[in-house]
This record gives structure tokens, sequence and C-alpha cells, in this order.
């Protein structure tokens, strides 16, 4: 395949898979506010009314009742974007790679449309499960690289990928902070009929970015699965959408423990990551613009050292000992945050985890490069890549139910 095609078509995957993470994480910020207006709202006796008081039972304050709550409705995206993932893979195999994208492209963008005119919460519920179904094309996305690119290429284009995934997932929660207060201070009220609210101005920018992806993808992405091609190989990639039956079928022992280490981690941080904004707005009564603020921090700090850093330290120190190091540094940052009761402190804590996780994030992905023959690539970091969506689902329910 030409270069020119090749660079499209990664082009197009970078910028839907970085757009489905911004879709997944950019209504974190906004969590606390947005479930108060919807209960004020709509009262006691509405359907978040009910789930409220059920939570109830579980939880010793209202607060804590929030924050249960905010880690269901973003565990939900993301465990559907787990499930439908192999749906969206199958299907594809037998129609092609382009139909089956520009229709998740366009379902994605009738996610944020209804969040636009959400104004019970029933119709934010659904829009959010529309867009997490619709999310499920990071198979699809991995399997447009596999088909166009071969060996080493493929890792490369892998790697992109990925880098597109952490950054959506980081400058999400940025957009959605900033967008708070422009949204807040525009006249919804006489639109309220229509269903507008104080957050469709985050979900209109959120729509505008989801269409320029479906323009670009239109024009940009062409097929990659010849139609010879189109239902070969299922076997392979039956265990590739299968992460636990496919990890299981590695046989290579470095490739299993750090697609589990990746899982665990990656767990455990996207668990403190989702809880962050209710710990600093109950503790510290931070806005959502500072906490906001909060993620571009983080997402700077991470794109500084992995820049700048893990690739001059990776071939001095090896992916090995950088991983652990990044490992070690998260510890005390868990332990900074949690106990922060001080706005400095807090951030000190925010820099040990992000640094920590710019050390870990590429260096585990490049270990699973290393471990893994070129002919068994694809399915290895199809496997890597599948855990990290589980991973997102149970992060913020965990930390929920803990917080």
């Amino acid at each position: 395949m030409a270069t020119e095609k090749r660079r499209s078509i990664v082009g197009v995957v970078f910028l839907t898979v970085f757009l489905d993470m911004v879709g997944f994480s950019v209504i974190f910020p906004l969590f606390p506010a947005m479930l108060e207006h919807y209960l004020s709202a709509e009262g006691q006796a509405s359907l978040i009314g009910h789930l409220v008081e059920w939570l109830g039972h579980f939880a010793k304050s209202d607060w804590a009742v929030v924050t249960l709550f905010g880690g269901i409705l973003g565990s939900l995206y993301s465990f559907l974007q787990f499930l439908c993932a192999p749906l969206w893979g199958a299907l594809s195999d037998r129609r092609g790679r382009r139909p089956v994208l520009m229709l998740t492209l366009g379902g994605t963008a009738l996610s944020y449309l209804l969040w636009v005119f959400a104004g019970n919460f029933a119709l934010l519920v659904v829009a959010r499960l529309v867009g997490g179904v619709m999310a499920g094309n990071l198979s699809l996305a991995s399997a447009a690289i596999a088909d166009t690119h071969d060996g080493h290429d493929r890792v490369k284009g892998m790697g992109l990928m990925g880098a597109g995934i952490g950054l959506g997932f980081v400058l999400g929660p940025a957009l959605g902070g900033m967008s708070a207060a422009w949204s807040r201070s525009l006249d919804w009220a006489s639109y309220a009929h229509l269903g507008l609210n104080p957050f469709s101005g985050c979900a209109a920018i959120a729509l505008a970015l989801s269409l320029f992806n479906w323009a670009w993808a239109a024009r940009r992405f062409g097929e990659t699965l010849s139609e010879e091609n189109r239902g070969a190989h299922q076997a392979e990639r039956s265990r590739s959408r299968h992460p636990f039956r496919a990890l299981h079928s590695i046989d290579l022992p470095g490739v299993r423990r750090v697609c589990i280490a990746y899982f665990l981690y990656l767990s455990a941080f996207g668990a403190m990551e989702f809880t962050l904004v209710f710990l600093a707005r109950e503790r510290l009564n931070f806005s959502e613009e500072q906490n906001a603020w909060m993620f571009v921090f983080i997402g700077f700090l991470i794109a500084f050292v992995q820049g700048g850093l893990v690739r001059r330290l990776a071939p001095r120190v090896g992916e090995r000992r950088l991983a652990k190091l990044g490992m070690g540094l998260t510890v005390p940052g868990f332990l900074v945050v949690g106990f922060a009761h001080a706005v400095p402190v807090l951030y000190v804590g925010l820099a040990l985890l992000a640094v920590g996780s710019a050390f870990v994030m590429p260096t585990l992905s490049s270990l699973v490069s290393r471990y893994t023959p070129p002919e068994r690539q694809g399915l290895a970091m199809g496997v890597f890549r599948s855990l990290g969506s589980l991973a997102r689902a149970i992060g913020p329910l965990a930390g929920g139910l803990l917080y």
C-alpha cells in the first residue's frame, strides 16, 4: 500500500480513538454538578431520584451517593465499548472497514446530539449508552492498522493509536471543565423546552468534533480490507476478539505478565483519575474549571516526560526498570493525593502520578512488542488494548465504590 494512503489511514484511526476517549472522559469534571443539576430539576420522584434513594442504602452521605452513581455511569460507557468491540470487528470482517467505521462515527455524533438536548436524566443515560456502543470501534481501528501495516510498521501504527487513546483520556476532562464556565454563562433557561441545559455547550463542542471526524473519515479513509480477504482467517480474528481467551492462548510468559500488569495498573489509575474530581470538589471546593486545570497539568507533564525523558532513558535504563520506576512513583503519588488537604500538596501528588504514568504506559506497550515475535504482533497488541478498555470500565466503578 502506498505510503500516503497508509498515513491517511493512521491519521483517521488516531483521530477516531482520540475522540472516543474524549467522549468517554469529557464528562468527568462535570459529574458532580451534572448529577446535582438533574436531581434538583427533576426531584426525588424522578428516575434519578429513585436511583439516588436506592444508592443511599450503600453510602453514608449524599456526596458519596453522587460519587458512586458517577462511577456507575462512567464505567457503563467503557464496559459497552469493551463488549461491542468484537461485534463491530466481526461486522467489519464481513462488510469491510469503511462502512462500519462510518456507521460508528455517525452513531457517536448521534450520542452527542442526544446529550445536547438531554433536558432530563433518562435521555442523558441513553446518550451515554449510544456513545459507549459506538465507541466499541477500537477493534475496528486496530484491524485497519493491521490491514495496512506489517512487521515493525504495525507496531508503530499501534503505538500511534495508543497515543491517541492516552491523549484523549487526558484532554477530554480538560475540555469538559474548561467549557463548563462558558456553557453556564449562556441563557439556557429560555430554551429549556427544547431540552437544552447548562451542559449543552460542552456536548455541542463534542458534537462538532465528532462531525469533523466523520467528515474527515469520509474524505480520507479508504477501504483497507479487500473483498477476497473478507471472512478469511476467522479463527485468528475470533481469538483476538476475546481478550481473556487470547491472553490464555499466548504462550509467551513475558507478554502475559505485562498484559496483566497493564490491566491492574490501569484499573487502579482509572479509579484514581475518575474519583479525583469528586475528591477535589468535596475537600478543596474545586470548580469545574479548577478540575480541568488539574487534568491540563497532568496532561502536559505526561507529554513532557514521554516526549523528552522516556525516549532518552529507555535505551539506557531499559523498559523493565523504567516501568518499575514508574510504578514506584505511583504509590507515593496515590498516598499524597489521598491525604492532601491543600492545593500545593495535591499538585505534588499529581506530579508523582503523572510522571509515574508517563514512565509506565509506553514502556509496557514496548515490552509487549519486544516479547512478541513479528507474526503475532497483531494478536498481542489487540489483547493489550482490549484489556485497557476493560480496565477503564472497572476503574471508575471500583473507584466510586471505594470512595
